[in-house]
């Protein structure tokens, strides 16, 4: 039974503490669609996305005015376009013409992104997933609502250092492509390590082939509501400092189940996971860094930093396992420095490096998330922290990405500035010495022993 105190936390949350559902995401499966004559798959995926969609950001809305929960974003994933295409497409144009399409469609709906402009490579890649790859800089540069990714790593199977190759040149010819723009192209790709196949969030979202033909999705999110849970036990010990961050996180994810499952049932299709993902946002007090300063640090980026994530992102975990029985995608604390004022704080004074952030990522539930670096970094050196960063969720059996932003024109100090959720990023400094011999080698990266569990 739900009591008024109860009703009134949760309104408090609301209004004074940011909490809010950061997306629905609505998942649709296009392997129907596959054809091999161009035009017709172009039309196939535009009317199957606007017929199962037409309702979603309607939807939306009447939940929003019904139970007075923000629902930020209305978004969408399809199934890895490589897998769409590869009939179709022979040039990296071919495929670039179908995000044409799924741009289209995103507008036509009213969804703000749409992701699944992606291919599945950890092994290898066919002729279709390097066409597609090749064809993102030119997909981004030309579209204003589609997200790309690439997962090139998996525990099962390694590291695709091909790929990881392929992609450092892609990551700068997209920044070069859009660097009118503040580069934000790169801002719409991410490279993954075991990339989930219900994550809700963008850019990483995608369709998995194991889905149902729809599904819907909720990512909900709440560092202020954990922030100000955790101001009331300061000087507390850890037990009480988990209890607290563990039962936040729980009411958090009953709002979201409370979104999802409406959703579904207005939309007539099946509930998938709940992402409870701490994402921050540039508003003040919506800062992950916050949460690790409440918990008892200078700065994000100080010594013990690491440990508090740890400690943050495992009783996040714990919580929403004990509040949905369908707890997924990403679930735990995103470290993203240009959408997070807390964290952009630390790096422009010098507490948060690159290396550092490294680091934050073996113990969070993401990766190195849009960080700008020099825009005359070289490939082969965007492709040596790709491999990284992959290595690090390969090993630990975990997800983790790389979202780099390569700022043309711009030097350690300057600022880009992308608006809005994305926020703005302060150029970082990166490692000079080459990994060029290394990541030329070739092949893949084998899987880790403990990866044979069979």
């Amino acid at each position: 039974m739900i009591n008024i105190f109860e009703v009134n936390e949760t309104h408090e949350m609301i209004e004074q503490e940011n909490l809010d559902v950061r997306t629905i995401t609505l998942g649709i499966n296009l392997m129907d669609c596959i054809d091999s004559d161009l035009d017709k798959l172009n039309k196939k995926i535009y009317d199957k996305i606007t017929t199962v969609a037409r309702n979603l950001l309607q939807t939306g809305k009447e939940i929003e005015a019904e139970f007075g929960i923000p629902i930020v974003n209305k978004r969408i994933s399809v199934t890895p376009i490589a897998l769409i295409g590869g009939a179709a497409c022979r040039r990296p144009e071919d495929f670039a013409s179908i995000a044409d399409t799924l741009d289209r469609a995103a507008h036509k709906v009213g969804v703000n992104f749409i992701g699944g402009y992606s291919a599945l490579v950890s092994k290898g890649m066919t002729k279709a997933d390097e066409l597609l790859i090749r064809s993102i800089p030119i997909a981004l540069a030309r579209t204003e609502r589609v997200c790309s990714s690439v997962n090139v790593g998996s525990s099962k199977t390694g590291i695709n250092m091909d790929a990881v190759k392929l992609l450092g040149e892609i990551v700068k010819i997209t920044a070069a492509n859009t660097k009118d723009n503040d580069c934000m192209g790169c801002a719409k790709l991410v490279v993954f390590c075991n990339a989930p196949d219900d994550n809700p969030f963008m850019a990483g979202a995608f369709h998995g082939v194991t889905e149902a033909d729809a599904i819907i999705n909720v990512g909900v999110s709440g560092p202020g509501v954990v922030k100000h849970a955790l101001s009331k036990v300061r000087g507390a010990d850890f037990e009480v400092l988990c209890e607290t961050i563990k039962k936040t996180a729980f009411k958090v994810t009953r709002v979201g189940q409370l979104v999802a499952q409406e959703a579904s049932r207005r939309m007539d299709i099946p509930f998938g996971i709940i992402d409870l993902s701490l994402a921050p946002t540039p508003a003040v007090g919506d800062s992950v860094a916050e949460i690790l300063e409440e918990i008892g640090l200078e700065k994000a980026g100080a010594p013990g930093t690491t440990a508090a994530l740890a400690l943050l992102n495992d009783q996040v975990k714990k919580g929403g396992v004990m509040a949905s029985s369908y707890v997924g995608g990403l679930s735990g604390a995103f470290i993203p420095v240009s959408e997070d004022q807390g964290m952009i704080d630390a790096v422009n004074k010098g507490c948060l490096t690159l290396e550092k952030l490294e680091a934050m990522t073996c113990v969070c539930s993401v990766g190195l998330d849009m960080i700008a670096i020099p825009g005359d970094t070289s490939a082969s050196t965007i492709s040596g922290i790709i491999a990284d960063e992959m290595a690090i969720g390969m090993v630990n059996q975990k997800t983790t990405a790389v979202r780099l932003i390569p700022a043309i024109g711009k030097k350690i100090g300057d600022t880009l500035e992308f608006g809005g959720l994305l926020g703005s990023a302060p150029i970082m400094p990166v490692n000079r010495f080459s990994c060029e011999a290394f990541v030329n080698r070739g092949g893949r990266i084998p899987a880790p022993i403990h990866s044979f569990k069979n």
